[in-house]
């Protein structure tokens, strides 16, 4: 599985691509240090295959490399957090 990231100013998305199909995780940005996931999106022909996993986890790893915290708007994400204790030094 490749996850691809994809910025703006505003904003941006991590991008999954297994077997020629995407699923997407995206996030506003309220500051430098801080982004809002808001929506994680996988299509049915993913489902069942950790992809969702792997974005969140991805994203909690740019956080720790990047240096910012995240505010778990995103029901899915949300619930991987609840799943995660070790990912609270993320939360904010």
């Amino acid at each position: 599985m490749n996850i691809a990231h994809e910025e703006t100013r505003s904003g941006g998305r991590y991008i999954a691509e297994l077997g020629g199909h995407y699923a997407e995780m995206s996030y506003s940005r309220a500051s430098p240090q801080l982004i809002i996931i808001d929506h994680t999106g996988v299509p049915d022909k993913l489902r069942g295959k950790g992809v969702g996993q792997a974005l969140a986890l991805h994203a909690v790893e740019e956080a720790r490399k990047g240096g910012w915290k995240i505010i778990p708007l995103c029901p899915f994400f949300k619930s991987q957090v609840e799943r995660h204790p070790d990912w609270q030094d993320i939360l904010r």
